[in-house]
């Protein structure tokens, strides 16, 4: 009996250290976050406002320590031009505020390993990087309350799990990312922990859109580090693996700080930057199974010490100095020789000249275009007025159409 009794509690401590992250906190975070009453979370907003109170009060329950300027807060100010993608010219627009969210859970260890995403989006849709022409709240489901319930839960996974982990972890909430990545920008340029004591940076931009049928997971930053070699050969997803440490989201800011980094995203949609990005598209069960991948990936890292940063291929991303919009959703998960096109906007450039979702865009003004990258590096180089000719294949068979933009 005895025996038996000693069995069932060692069975039970293995369950409590086992635990995965939590599907129901996982659906309230997003739930909230995405509520019309957050109104959109754009920076500076009482619906920003509310976001912070919220993941202030999750950290605070996990036993987070506050790690920002201000207890959890790290607030700034910044200047947003007519076009937040033009880094061209001076930003002399209206001054804005926005206010990053730290967490520290401290393990006693030499080194930290930074988990983030950004919380803001786009507010009533009076933003540059709206893509439809409505005026209305702007909830942001996947974009990224996905990213950011990711943070809160992996903040309760590794302060209550039992397991004493070798690094130090922050946990960061971004703003203003919708600006051009400025709070991220800002902690890298003002940190509140040492940048040469973060071992790296894991970020979430979108992970609540997994299909299931062809369960393809983007993974970012591969290349930053040779110990990031052999995460990602398992079956349970169909990675797409991009070696830069440069892309359209918060990592870089940690990139070009030369910190090694991992940024996860299941993919371009329709409903990007539009008000339909909501609650009801959300795929909870297939975020669990990437926040339990990242788990997993997290204490592969976590054993190796000290991770060597490697720097890697500069490329062209979605923050360049673009002067004009075609008005089309890159597929960031294709592996198509090309762009191929996920979605169009009504009323754009490309809508206007006769450019379809699916197709592949595979040269532009006589230049061929092999991915996303090459396709915005074109795209800085055009202005208004442009009349460019641009070569798809479409059901196999090209096409080149005129695009003015």
């Amino acid at each position: 009996m005895k025996n038996i009794f000693l069995i069932l509690i060692l069975i039970k401590s293995t369950s409590i250290f086992a635990q995965n992250v939590n599907l129901d906190n996982l659906e309230d975070h997003i739930e909230y976050l995405a509520s019309d009453k957050l109104e959109g979370r754009a920076p500076g907003t009482k619906g920003e406002a509310l976001a912070i109170k919220y993941i202030t009060k999750k950290f605070k329950k996990y036993g987070l320590a506050p790690a920002g300027t201000d207890g959890f807060k790290q607030t700034f100010t910044y200047r947003l031009s007519a076009n937040p993608h033009d880094t061209t010219t001076t930003k002399t627009g209206k001054e804005m505020k926005g206010t990053n969210v730290a967490g520290f859970l401290d393990n006693g260890s030499t080194y930290t390993i930074v988990i983030g995403a950004h919380f803001d989006h786009l507010g009533n849709g009076h933003h540059t990087s709206a893509l439809d022409t409505t005026s209305g709240i702007h909830n942001g489901a996947d974009d990224n309350a996905s990213g950011t319930a990711g943070v809160i839960e992996l903040a309760n996974y590794f302060a209550n799990n039992g397991i004493k982990e070798q690094n130090n972890f922050l946990f960061l909430c971004f703003s203003a990312e919708e600006d051009g990545l400025v709070g991220s920008k800002h902690f890298t340029q003002l940190p509140t922990i040492a940048l040469d004591k973060i071992n790296c940076m894991i970020n979430m931009d979108m992970i609540g859109r997994l299909d299931n049928t062809t369960k393809k997971l983007l993974v970012y930053g591969i290349g930053t580090s040779p110990a990031f070699n052999g995460l990602f050969t398992d079956s349970q997803f169909q990675y797409v693996i991009d070696s830069s440490g440069v892309g359209p989201t918060d990592h870089t800011s940690f990139y070009l700080k030369n910190i090694p980094v991992l940024s996860f995203f299941t993919g371009q949609h329709s409903d990007y930057h539009k008000m339909t990005d909501d609650v009801d598209k959300i795929n909870f069960e297939g975020e669990i199974k990437i926040l339990d991948k990242i788990v997993a990936t997290i204490q592969n890292i976590d054993k190796k010490g000290k991770i060597p940063f490697t720097t890697t291929k500069q490329k062209e991303t979605g923050r360049s100095k673009f002067k004009v919009s075609m008005g089309i959703m890159p597929d960031y998960t294709s592996t198509a020789n090309g762009l191929r096109v996920d979605g169009v906007t009504d009323g754009k450039p490309a809508q206007k000249a006769g450019i379809e979702a699916g197709d592949i865009i595979i040269e532009m003004n006589g230049t061929p275009i092999k991915d996303v990258y090459e396709y915005m590096t074109m795209l800085g180089k055009l202005n208004k007025g442009d009349e460019v000719p641009v070569k798809v294949k479409r059901d196999s068979v090209e096409k080149t159409i005129i695009v003015k933009f």
